[in-house]
């Protein structure tokens, strides 16, 4: 009995270590397993992840190119025709179901003739936003007094007789004067002699303030017998105030001496060409 006893004592400890290895080789094995499975089950759910951000990439892609193409064959002209399987554009219309990429079968009909297609296709743009797509702006206070101007121009538009000189009217009604007063102006006062002895002054001012007058007249002739010639192109008076230093057929060329009107003065104007078809060469009889 105690031999047994000995003997047993000397074989527990054996069998306690081996089931101890027994038990650790039986958890390794597990542990192993469940980390190999977390690592697949991660690299799975990466995958799935990489698929599915592909997926909505590619459905967004194809999203925008149906658009695009709805777009362009509704803007294209009506008298083309389509020469693929795709949308027609003969008249105007295409197929929503083609245009967004799945497939048709080749019996299906073309609809472009049926009213509900037609209405449910159509689109009709306002006028107002083919030039401003955004809406109506207000104006600025400045483009408002701009199109206020523009308003009152249009409204007193300039006239022909607006680029006339202001003239100042000369009234030619005789005024009623008493019996001992000369009723009749002297004969004197109509003869060329008497306005050749006024002053050159004098005599511009007759001629442009008594426009269409006999005195206007008898001015002009006064001046032109002083050597005097009058320019149609600038309406002035011009006198030589030299020999010209070229003469031809056409013109002259040399210092000259013009009366300004505008501020009633004789001016000299060196290098001035005085063309002759520009000259009033008429003769005052």
């Amino acid at each position: 009995m105690a031999q047994e006893a000995i003997n047993r004592s000397a074989i527990d400890p054996n069998s306690a270590n081996q089931q101890q290895s027994s038990h650790i080789d039986k958890r390794l094995p597990q542990t192993h397993q469940q980390s190999t499975q977390s690592v697949l089950q991660q690299h799975f759910t990466e995958n799935t992840s990489n698929q599915q951000q592909h997926h909505q990439v590619a459905a967004q892609q194809q999203n925008s190119s149906a658009t695009a193409t709805a777009i362009g064959s509704i803007s294209a002209p009506s008298h083309t025709t389509a020469v693929s399987n795709g949308p027609t554009v003969g008249s105007g219309l295409i197929d929503l179901t083609n245009a967004a990429g799945q497939p048709t079968s080749g019996n299906t009909k073309s609809h472009a003739s049926s009213p509900q297609q037609m209405a449910t296709t159509e689109a009709h743009i306002p006028t107002l936003l083919g030039v401003t797509p955004l809406g109506p702006t207000p104006l600025q206070k400045e483009h408002q007094i701009q199109f206020q101007m523009m308003e009152a121009a249009y409204y007193h538009l300039p006239q022909p007789m607006d680029t006339e000189k202001l003239q100042t009217y000369f009234h030619r009604a005789p005024v009623p004067t008493p019996a001992h007063y000369p009723q009749a102006q002297l004969p004197i006062y109509d003869t060329v002699e008497f306005y050749q002895r006024l002053s050159t002054e004098t005599l511009f001012f007759v001629f442009y303030y008594m426009e269409g007058s006999k005195a206007q007249y008898l001015a002009a002739k006064a001046l032109k017998k002083q050597s005097w010639r009058f320019h149609t192109k600038y309406m002035m008076w011009f006198q030589r105030h030299e020999e010209p230093k070229i003469i031809n057929d056409d013109y002259e060329q040399g210092t000259y001496i013009y009366f300004d009107y505008e501020k009633w003065s004789q001016r000299k104007k060196e290098g001035f060409t005085f063309e002759y078809k520009y000259l009033e060469d008429k003769e005052l009889n």
